[in-house]
């Protein structure tokens, strides 16, 4: 686990997952820091990781996928350096099921917060909006990544890089605020803004606003959806969010717009069109 913690792949991971990380090594320390390493190729150990996982699950099934997570990706780390030569949680499934399926922000949650929220917290959200980006790279987003016309970023927690064609609404605030050098988002008192104050800020803002059962996280899948809903397809998305395909496609079928009913409706309007035009009469 120290060598985990002192390796590229460790580098690699955004901030606040390795504060994550540690908090969940410590307690992986704590029940299996004895753990013989030969006893890795014994069938019974899965299940012996399992009970820990099934213990956790009683306070949070999230969080005791989290810890078989970690787990599993540092020992998948060990195994191909040779320093084990077994990875008993290697495909051991998820405990909790959950769904974002109605946490996308509708436009009445869009309009309540923009006319209750302060002027600094109106900008990450049309941001957020307009860019499907997640909010640590969006609070690191610098006015030398905008030029007039695209914002330019490398996102952290997975590489990619993302050129994200700014729309009218957007533009025209940021054309309004642009600086030469510096952060784009700033706190009330024109400082950066810290993961967790701004999160608390967010949060206060939301409650205040009467936006209640979606997150800033959720934006994220709300620009997916509502950049479908107007006819894009899964790869014009996928190069403005940086997701995967797939990742489009999972948000799309399992998530979102399953359950949005302007999708129906359009839908329907499409087969009306086609109605018409096969009932026009002919010369």
């Amino acid at each position: 686990m120290q060598g985990f913690q002192a390796s590229s792949d460790w580098d690699d991971l955004a901030e606040r997952t390795r504060k994550d990380y540690v908090k969940l090594i410590k307690l992986i320390e704590q029940r299996f820091g004895d753990f013989p390493l030969a006893g890795l190729v014994d069938r019974r150990t899965r299940g012996i990781f399992m009970e820990w996982r099934d213990e956790r699950a009683k306070a949070s099934r999230r969080q005791a996928d989290y810890g078989w997570q970690v787990l599993a990706r540092i020992l998948s780390w060990a195994h191909g350096r040779g320093l084990v030569i077994a990875n008993p949680c290697e495909k051991g499934g998820r405990l909790y099921r959950g769904s974002r399926a109605d946490k996308v922000w509708t436009d009445d949650d869009e309009k309540a917060f923009l006319s209750s929220a302060p002027a600094h917290l109106h900008l990450p959200l049309l941001l957020a909006l307009w860019t499907g980006q997640r909010q640590g790279d969006l609070l690191r987003l610098t006015w030398m990544q905008y030029d007039g016309t695209d914002i330019r970023l490398q996102q952290s927690k997975t590489g990619t890089r993302v050129v994200v064609p700014v729309g009218k609404p957007l533009r025209d605030i940021l054309d309004a605020r642009r600086q030469k050098a510096g952060l784009m988002l700033l706190n009330s008192d024109g400082e950066p803004w810290t993961a967790d104050g701004f999160r608390s800020s967010w949060r206060k803002a939301c409650m205040a606003a009467g936006v209640v059962g979606v997150t800033f996280n959720d934006i994220r899948g709300t620009t997916v959806t509502r950049l479908a809903l107007v006819g894009c397809t899964e790869a014009q998305i996928a190069t403005i969010t940086g997701h995967t395909l797939r990742d489009v496609r999972s948000i799309l079928d399992s998530n979102y717009l399953h359950r949005d009913p302007e999708l129906a409706r359009m839908a329907i309007r499409k087969l009306e069109t086609r109605t018409k035009k096969a009932n026009r009469p002919t010369n």
